[in-house]
């Protein structure tokens, strides 16, 4: 459910298995959030809070179609500043 709705949001996060989880190990029930690619960006520690900030807001409120809307514009605003392929330098 945390993945889905932060998906609607604009955020991936990976499924993982969590230990002594009673599901099938077919079923993953938990969720891992990386850093590598932030950081790989450019991000630091405020923007990590920011993140931490819209993840947490949208598992909370990522099932109403409107707050993911507004979070996902967070997300692509903030992703904006740290392309992943920053335009070269002339």
């Amino acid at each position: 459910m945390a993945d889905e709705r932060c998906g609607r949001a604009g955020i991936t996060l990976n499924k993982n298995a969590i230990p002594f989880d009673p599901e099938k190990p077919s079923v993953t029930s938990g969720i891992r959030v990386g850093t590598a690619a932030t950081t790989t960006q450019g991000m630091g520690v405020a923007e990590m809070g920011q993140i931490a900030s819209l993840i947490a807001r949208a598992i909370r409120d990522g099932e109403d179609q409107d707050k993911a809307d507004a979070i996902r514009a967070e997300v692509n605003a903030l992703t904006a500043k740290f392309p992943v392929y920053p335009a070269p330098s002339l």
